[in-house]
Parts: structure tokens; C-alpha cells; sequence
């Protein structure tokens, strides 16, 4: 009766039980709605006090959502003792992630002058040095499942602030924040007790619909960025194709309610990604900002599911700094 393995199972029980009915981040997200409308209100004249404009606003969206990105799997990304073993692949997501993030703000930074020893007195030396050790205990401590993870985590930090300075242009900011948004929703369903208490329980269809919308963004961020209008399928053609493509993406979709699975999710997440293609694809011209405004819609979920308004704010800022338009209108012919 109290041995230990059925006292946690037991405790992971009730948990789950109160998670299947109580999604927590959606009801966070709830809460966050004044706050929401507020900067949709209120954004624009944000923006115009701290410099924002529409020539700037991508890459300071970006900028911001990386940064708060890096600091969650940072603080939340080392939870691998619960309910896990050491055979896991999650800290080398983990680095990963790290090391993307870290190569943007590092190419977003490059020419800022970062404090050197040489020069310096020694106070100043010791203070340098302080806060560079904080910065590297903290990335550390986020890993301690295994002696190798604080290395490899700080490894893939330095690493990656190293490559992004020498690197020569900036990485660009809705590709490289939407590779972050994709990565970091496959590791919250890794490991979802960054989503829930617990990992016996079924997620809900809560949880589901919003990785489905977040896969399904990500994907259509992706084909209209890298696909041009061509209008070269055959309209029969396309019509067979793109009935195809739906039902791929229906049983993909069903398979990933049933299993939860990650490769599962991958997979749903390219067929997605194919079946926008070819839509791009079939279509002479295409309205302009498309992506851009999707590009606000990942980011608007992105910050819910993780529970960082922040980033859903960025996301409204980016969305009202945009030309107004039916939205549905423009990109029903992805569907």
C-alpha cells in the first residue's frame, strides 16, 4: 500500500484526472483577454513610443519572442526525472533549440560590443566574470539529469552566441523564430508535463486542437515563403491532388488525436505543409503579407500554449502593424 511506485501513480492519477478537465493554459489564456485587448487598443501608440515601425516591427517581434522563448526552455526545459528515464533524447532538443535561439540573438547582436578582461580593473574583471558565470550556472542547472547536460546545454549556448556574431547577415526573422516556434511545441509534446501534471493521461482535445493549429500555421508560414505562384498544375489535376492532400491531412489528423505521437505529428505537420504547397503553387499571384499575418497567428498561439502573453501580445502588435484585410478571404485557397 506504500510503496513508492503506487503512491506516485496514484498521485499522477488524480493529477490527470484534474488535468482532462482543466486545461490550464487555455484558462490562463482566458484571464489574459483584457490584456490582449488592451494592446490591440492600445499598440499602436506602444509601438510609436519605443520606435516601432512597420520597416522594423518583423525583426523586433522576432527578436522578443526568441528571447523569452530561450529563457522558458531554459527554466522549464530540464524537468527530465519526471516519470522518465536516462535514455531520453529530450536534452539533445533541448540543446538544440538552445543552440538556434542562441545563434539568432547572437546575429542580432553581433555588433554590440560585448565588455572584455583586457583593459579592465579588476573590479570591473570580477564583475564581467560574475555575470557570465550567472548566465552560464543558470543555462546549466537547466540539465542535471546526467553529469554531461550542464556541458552540453552552456556548449550549445556559446556556441551558438559565437556563430550568430561571426555570422555576416542576420538570421531571418520569421524563418528562424517559426523553426523555434516548431521545435519547441515538439518538445512540450515530448515531455507534456510542461503541458499537464502527468504523462498516463490523454491529452485534451483542447491540447490537441491547439498543436494541430499551431502544426497547420507553422506549415502554411513555410509553403508561402518558399513556394511561388506558378499556376503550372492542370486544373483537373490539382483538383484530384488537393482532394488527396485533405484526406492525407484528415487521417493524419485522427491518427494524432489516438496516439499523440511526435513522428505522427511531423508527419501531419508536412502534409500540411505539401498540401499548402501545392495550393501556393496553382495560384497566379497571391496577396501580399499573407505570411506575415500567419506568422502573427503562430505567434498569438505559441504564447498560449506555452503561457507567455508576452509573445501573444507581440504577436497582436505584429498583426494591427499590418495592411487590414479579410483575412478568410485571402487564405481560403489554402484550404
Amino acid at each position: 500500500m506504500f510503496d513508492n511506485t503506487m503512491i506516485v501513480q496514484s498521485a499522477v492519477s488524480a493529477f490527470n484526472n484534474a488535468a482532462l478537465v482543466a486545461p490550464a493554459f487555455f484558462w490562463w489564456a482566458v484571464l489574459s483577454i483584457p490584456l490582449f485587448f488592451m494592446v490591440y487598443v492600445c499598440g499602436k501608440t506602444f509601438m510609436e513610443r519605443i520606435g516601432w515601425n512597420s520597416r522594423n516591427i518583423a525583426s523586433r517581434v522576432s527578436l522578443t519572442a526568441v528571447i523569452f522563448t530561450l529563457v522558458w526552455i531554459v527554466v522549464f526545459g530540464g524537468n527530465y526525472g519526471v516519470l522518465r528515464d536516462n535514455a531520453t533524447v529530450l536534452p539533445f532538443m533541448v540543446a538544440a533549440i538552445v543552440f538556434v535561439a542562441s545563434i539568432y540573438v547572437g546575429s542580432n547582436f553581433k555588433n554590440l560590443k560585448i565588455p572584455a578582461f583586457k583593459g579592465q580593473s579588476r573590479k570591473k574583471k570580477w564583475m564581467i566574470a560574475g555575470v557570465w558565470l550567472l548566465i552560464s550556472l543558470g543555462i546549466g542547472l537547466s540539465d542535471l539529469h546526467a553529469w554531461w547536460g550542464p556541458v552540453l546545454q552552456i556548449g550549445a549556448f556559446g556556441a551558438g552566441l559565437l556563430i550568430g556574431r561571426l555570422a555576416h547577415n542576420e538570421m531571418r526573422p520569421i524563418a528562424g523564430t517559426s523553426l523555434i516556434i516548431l521545435a519547441t511545441t515538439v518538445v512540450i509534446l515530448m515531455q507534456p508535463e510542461f503541458f499537464r501534471f502527468g504523462q498516463l493521461g490523454a491529452l485534451t482535445p483542447v491540447h490537441l486542437l491547439f498543436m494541430i493549429l499551431i502544426a497547420l500555421v507553422v506549415a502554411g508560414i513555410v509553403a508561402l515563403r518558399n513556394i511561388k505562384p506558378k499556376s503550372f498544375i492542370h486544373h483537373s489535376a490539382y483538383v484530384k491532388l488537393k482532394w488527396l492532400a485533405r484526406f492525407l491531412s484528415v487521417l493524419c489528423m485522427a491518427l494524432f488525436v489516438l496516439t499523440e505521437s511526435v513522428p505522427v505529428f511531423l508527419g501531419m505537420a508536412f502534409i500540411f505543409f505539401l498540401s499548402f504547397a501545392m495550393s501556393v503553387a496553382h495560384q497566379e499571384k497571391i496577396s501580399e503579407h499573407i505570411d506575415e499575418k500567419m506568422f502573427a497567428i503562430a505567434l498569438g498561439l505559441f504564447g498560449i500554449i506555452t503561457v507567455m502573453p508576452v509573445i501573444t501580445s507581440m504577436g497582436i502588435l505584429y498583426w494591427i502593424s499590418l495592411p487590414q484585410a479579410n483575412v478568410w478571404q485571402q487564405t481560403k485557397f489554402l484550404l
